[in-house]
């Protein structure tokens, strides 16, 4: 069986424009994955505002991201990209983090060249790193990578074009994937000339973001198929599950607390059903499980005859 980076460094190389959704847990990973996504990328975004209930500013600890990327990693099938920010701290920091990528088996990793605490690539007030210091840490990144024989796929992120123009975003892209790059992600790119232009003169790979695939935020909404006559590589939809998940929660403990009743009885479109959401997470394997493995007594036990 092929490894994870492998199938996504195929899936790339096609400049088919590949959506990726960002995922905030395990849950939404699955879910994505189930709903045919054939990869996918933890959301820096999404991570904060789950675990922390706060704007995408640089609070979460990297601990917190490495341990949430393996339980995302470990939940599903198809390949995982991981965001690591801004590293971690310098080169030498972004080469142990990408150690502990290699060994969790993931597919991918976002960094980007923000100033720390960075912010989500889409908010005001953004401060981007030299050029070079970031490209050392890719370089770092990539030697990693291949003294560990690993296909880590790596996408290096620049944030300049909203602070410093276009021109400075496509240089220092250039510059990351002579550093080693795979891909590169250029953030806050705005319009369908802006993207064809970027396609044109990076040296490789070229990622865009539509952030939600429903508003566009900074970036102009263009469909799929003309991303990927346009020759773009990847697709990130990066925070439609953190927003779809605060809308829904939002309106359904709105309407139960509305309720004379304190109940919504029989409105059944704001839940999937119980036997549906066990079914989903293995309840009923979980349970062979059981009868494989543990005493027949204790099973009997637990559950009778």
């Amino acid at each position: 069986m092929q490894h994870p980076a492998v199938i996504l460094r195929d899936k790339l190389a096609q400049r088919r424009a590949l959506a990726v959704p960002g995922c905030h847990d395990a849950l939404s990973a699955r879910i994505i994955e189930d709903s045919g996504f054939e990869a996918i990328q933890v959301s820096g975004f999404g991570l904060a505002g789950s675990l922390l209930a706060r704007p995408d500013v640089g609070l979460v600890e990297m601990k917190d991201v490495l341990d949430h990327t393996w339980q995302i990693a470990r939940a599903v099938r198809i390949p995982v990209m991981a965001d690591i920010d801004t590293g971690g701290g310098n080169a030498l920091n972004a080469r142990d983090i990408t150690e502990r990528l290699v060994a969790m088996g993931v597919a991918g990793v976002n960094i980007e060249d923000q100033v720390f605490p960075k912010r989500c690539g889409h908010m005001e007030g953004k401060q981007v790193i030299p050029a070079e210091e970031m490209a050392g840490k890719v370089r770092a990144m990539a030697d990693t990578r291949r003294r560990l024989g690993s296909e880590l796929m790596i996408n290096a992120r620049t944030d300049a074009c909203a602070p410093l123009g276009l021109n400075e975003a496509i240089r220092r892209g250039n510059l990351y994937l002579e550093a080693g790059a795979d891909m590169v992600f250029i953030d806050g790119i705005r319009t369908r000339a802006d993207i064809q232009r970027s396609v044109r003169e990076i040296q490789g790979l070229l990622s865009v973001n539509l952030m939600d695939a429903v508003t566009g935020v900074k970036t102009e909404l263009i469909p799929l198929p003309e991303l990927a006559r346009m020759g773009v590589a990847r697709v990130s939809i990066p925070v439609a599950s953190i927003l779809v998940a605060h809308r829904a929660l939002k309106e359904f403990f709105a309407a139960l607390k509305a309720s004379p009743t304190g109940l919504l009885e029989g409105q059944t479109q704001w839940v999937s059903s119980f036997a549906e959401y066990t079914g989903f997470v293995g309840l009923k394997e979980y349970r062979a499980l059981e009868n494989e493995y543990l005493p027949r007594t204790l099973v009997e036990a637990k559950y009778g005859d």
